[in-house]
């Protein structure tokens, strides 16, 4: 389906009469390319291809050449001019070389000649392509195509352009009808051919290959061979060949369909660049370009596909009479039959969608490739026979004659139509007696065209603002201003306006679509539930306050529902979420009202969105207490209502609303409700989360119930971590009343029990033996606080006993604490002993506390740690015992060492351990023991 809407994309005509006598087989296109490349018009070349026709020309930027497809005799010529405006300047010198033969003319005459470049080939050239990147050229023959790569040559001091046949694709079942080339796409139309051997009779039926559509890696499989021969020429280029895509046409003759109008025509491959990448002479690189489109026509329809990162079919387009040619530009598509007409295109709506990954989600959206489209104003010309386009002027090209009696009845039908189509067929002119004109019809900005459809779509807001054609173009105007934005920086210079103009282009088109995406919101917010989601990205876009949002959804006088859809799923999903906008008390109320109406079930939710904070809590809580009267108690409504006594200083029934429910019930109320105690605002775009005024009263009156609460949260993924910790900073803040300041501990301690994530408890342990040991650092007195720092020692030794605190990440800590203090003493000698240094621990041990070696070799000597009773234990005991004046626990010490020795070693080891001072006596007693055990053994 096309859309109709009377809009006026054209702003101004100009009139240029061509002063030369070409027939209808002349298509003289080199005449749109003279005024693409430079502005200007002559036919001075044309003039001097003498009795040649010219059937096709092409103009390349790059190297500033044209090559043509002529034909004399029945004989068809390649050829390429360079150097042509020195011949457009009225200049005789003219000469005429093969391809590949430089010439020396040039240097001999002393100046500067057009040279005509003859490139031959086995097979007659049908269509030709330049590079707009390269320069290079791409040459359609009947059943190959040919690729020449641009060559610049210093001869004879001038820079001499040629060509060298670099690559040949076979294409042995097709002839190429048109070819296009852009750096590493290039494509080609086939030319439609309904033969024998597609047609079969069966019993008076005739069979023909139905319609067929391959995209992607599925073109591949469409049965049409294609090789690739190299020249040996390619310097290093690697060309590698993939199908794209495949379209099969059949015309439908049960119908009324002929075959001319399966003839397909204005082949166009536009690449879309966005940003500021703009197509200039050997400046764009392929991969700069944001989509890559692919349209082509038949006489009645029109493709428009994507090629870029998916092969995708974007739009088809329903002509309303036969087409002779069209051109694509990034906002319209511009066709031609005795009349200029002009669609709206969807290249705005996919580069969009690749350049930002937030659209079609809740944050951002945008109309979809795949909206239909819609034709603008047709203007009338005679006799139109081509066209092409260049920025924003259209050129046309007509053959004007006396009219024909039908082309007379056609132009009174035109005159007599408004909006209504008409189809009629396109009449073929006589060979001669033509009188040739040039239009060319510039374009209006795509914001001028977005401001008309503004105004237009206000006829439809006055009648009937929920009406597909007011959302269908407000679409299109969304788009037009997408289509001004990725090109911005081009109309820098005019401004969006027009001429006179001059603000700041890219600030006046954001203003725009901010405003469009608000009109989009209120359609969407009032439409039906198949789209109302809508509503909510478009509002945002829109920039408007919830506030804004409230005053343009107001119910309509006498309209018999109050609030749409869209709009109801916009406000709940902003409360939901996390903002910094508040609501005053009015408007917080009005929300309370609406939804106590549509959705009383959401009312908890309501009311603990930070937005409401100004809601008055006598009238909110009188409507929560006829909700519980009407669904029942709950846990999470009476948390709610006992938050609203908090608000009106009523603490006595705040306190008995809390204590309904036993503490654990109360936990899982807070974990269907999070917000009830924490809500979530931006810091340097960070998720910053704050205590609510319930959290700071439980904070003092039940902190016990806050602790698990917040650990629940946690375990649930409510909460993190980190922001469960700036909660509890906020609540210890300076200034704070809750007492003690302990709950942040607390916290770690019982989070510590309740995780399971190894992360997690890496990071708790590591925080709580940073707090232990700060309070055994910073404690003056170990008398004064005894039992506390007995307890914080205890639990750092637990920690460090354990198996899964790092001990390295614990021994940086550990140096602030003296190891000249019970505490400190203990601590060290226990991460000593974690980190492997027994050696070290049993001097220390033997040196402040010798009644505790045996205990400690007990627990730590064992296994492979065992010859250390001998090797090191042994030997010190045996020392320290000798020069000791009150050596009794050293003996005691020994003898206990000596069993453990006597017991693990044979009698020959133990007689090397006796020392040979005079004191073997001391130790026979258990050297008796060892042979003992060694003999029953």
């Amino acid at each position: 389906m096309v859309h109709v809407y009377n809009c006026h994309p054209f702003s101004s005509q100009q009139i240029v009469q061509v002063k030369l006598n070409l027939t209808d087989a002349d298509p003289v296109s080199a005449v749109f390319y003279y005024l693409r490349s430079s502005s200007l018009l002559s036919l001075s070349t044309l003039k001097n291809l003498g009795f040649y026709h010219c059937l096709l020309c092409a103009h390349s930027l790059l190297g500033d050449y044209l090559v043509t497809i002529e034909e004399k005799n029945n004989a068809t010529y390649l050829r390429a001019y360079t150097n042509w405006r020195y011949q457009a300047e009225e200049k005789a010198r003219v000469g005429v070389r093969l391809l590949g033969h430089l010439l020396g003319g040039a240097s001999v005459w002393g100046g500067v000649q057009m040279e005509i470049i003859e490139i031959p080939l086995s097979e007659r050239p049908i269509a030709v392509s330049c590079c707009p990147v390269r320069g290079d050229l791409l040459v359609g023959s009947e059943n190959t195509l040919v690729l020449f790569t641009l060559r610049q040559h210093n001869h004879q001091n001038l820079s001499v352009l040629d060509f060298e046949r670099s690559v040949i694709l076979h294409l042995p079942k097709f002839t190429p009808k048109q070819v296009l080339f852009f750096t590493y796409f290039y494509l080609w139309l086939c030319q439609t051919v309904i033969s024998t051997e597609y047609l079969e009779d069966q019993a008076d039926f005739l069979v023909v290959p139905r319609h067929q559509e391959l995209l992607g890696d599925r073109a591949k499989d469409c049965d049409i061979p294609v090789s690739i021969e190299k020249t040996g020429l390619e310097e290093g280029r690697q060309y590698a060949l993939s199908y794209v895509l495949f379209r099969h046409f059949s015309p439908e003759f049960f119908q009324g369909c002929s075959m001319d109008e399966m003839q397909l025509h204005s082949l166009q491959l536009y690449p879309l660049f966005t940003g500021e990448y703009h197509i200039s002479v050997g400046s764009v690189s392929p991969d700069e370009a944001t989509c890559v489109f692919c349209f082509f026509s038949l006489p009645t329809t029109g493709y428009l596909y994507s090629l870029k990162g998916g092969v995708e079919l974007l739009s088809a387009y329903q002509y309303p009479e036969k087409v002779l040619e069209a051109a694509l530009t990034d906002h319209l598509l511009h066709v031609i039959t005795n009349a200029l007409q002009c669609f709206t295109v969807r290249c705005a709506a996919l580069a969009a969608r690749i350049e930002d990954p937030y659209i079609d989600t809740t944050m951002k959206a945008c109309p979809p490739s795949s909206l239909e489209v819609c034709a603008l104003r047709m203007q009338l010309f005679i006799g139109l026979r081509s066209m092409c386009v260049y920025g924003r002027h259209v050129i046309l090209l007509s053959a004007a004659d006396a009219e024909t009696p039908g082309e007379t009845e056609r132009g009174t039908q035109r005159r007599g139509l408004s909006r209504r189509w008409t189809v009629s067929s396109t009449k073929e002119s006589r060979a001669a007696g033509h009188g040739w004109n040039l239009y060319v019809v510039d374009t209006v900005t795509p914001f001028t065209l977005y401001q008309e459809m503004v105004e237009y779509s206000q006829r439809y807001a006055e009648t009937n603002p929920q009406a597909q054609s007011l959302r269908h173009l407000l679409s299109e105007a969304h788009l037009l201003l997408r289509a001004a934005l990725l090109h911005a920086s081009d109309e820098q210079q005019t401004g969006p306006g027009g001429p006179a103009d001059h603000r700041t282009d890219r600030q006046v088109l954001e203003e725009a679509l901010r405003e469009n995406c608000a009109q989009l919101g209120d359609s969407f917010s009032r439409g039906g539930q198949k789209e109302c989601h809508l509503a909510l990205p478009y509002y945002r876009m829109s920039g408007l306050s919830l506030t804004e949002v409230m005053s343009r959804n107001r119910p309509f006088p006498g309209s018999p529902s109050s609030y749409g859809p869209g709009f109801l799923f916009y406000l709940k999903h902003f409360l939901l979420e996390d903002s910094e906008q508040t609501l005053s008390q009015e408007a917080a109320d009005q929300v309370i009202d609406i939804f106590s109406q549509s959705e009383p079930v959401m009312l908890i939710s309501v009311c603990t969105s930070p937005c409401m904070i100004n809601v008055s809590p006598a009238r909110t809580l009188q409507i929560l207490q006829n909700l519980e009267d009407s669904v029942g108690v709950s846990v999470s409504l009476t948390i709610t209502m006992a938050t609203m006594m908090l608000r009106l200083g009523d603490l006595q029934q705040y306190t008995q609303l809390m204590e309904r429910h036993a503490e654990m019930l109360l936990v899982y109320g807070f974990i269907e409700e999070p917000r009830l105690l924490l809500y979530g605002g931006c810091a340097n775009q960070h998720r910053r989360v704050y205590p609510t005024a319930l959290t700071r009263q439980m904070a003092d009156s039940q902190p016990g119930l806050l602790v698990a609460a917040m650990v629940a949260l946690h375990e649930n993924s409510k909460v993190k971590l980190e922001e469960a910790d700036h909660i509890f900073k906020v609540l210890l803040a300076p200034g704070s009343a809750v007492p003690g300041g302990y709950l942040q501990v607390d916290f770690w301690e019982a989070m510590l029990m309740a995780s399971s994530n190894d992360a997690v408890i890496q990071e708790l342990l590591f925080r709580l033996a940073s707090v232990y040991i700060d309070r055994l650092t910073n404690t003056k007195s170990e008398n004064s606080l005894f039992m506390f720092l007995y307890c914080s020692c205890l639990c750092v030794q637990s920690l460090l006993c354990g198996p899964s605190l790092s001990v390295g990440s614990v021994v940086p800590l550990l140096e602030r604490l003296s190891d000249e203090t019970l505490w400190g003493f203990s601590l060290h000698l226990l991460c000593a002993t974690r980190r492997g240094q027994y050696d070290r621990s049993i001097e220390k041990l033997l040196d402040r506390c010798p009644q505790a070696i045996i205990p400690y070799a007990n627990h730590q000597l064992q296994e492979k740690n065992m010859a250390l009773w001998w090797q090191k234990l042994l030997p010190e005991l045996c020392d320290r015992t000798r020069v000791a004046s009150d050596n009794s626990i050293l003996l005691a010490a020994l003898k206990e060492t000596l069993v453990v020795v006597a017991m693990e070693m044979s009698p020959a080891e133990f007689l090397e351990l006796i020392p040979d001072d005079g004191t073997a006596s001391y130790f026979l007693p258990h050297l008796l023991t060892c042979s003992q055990r060694q003999v029953l053994a």
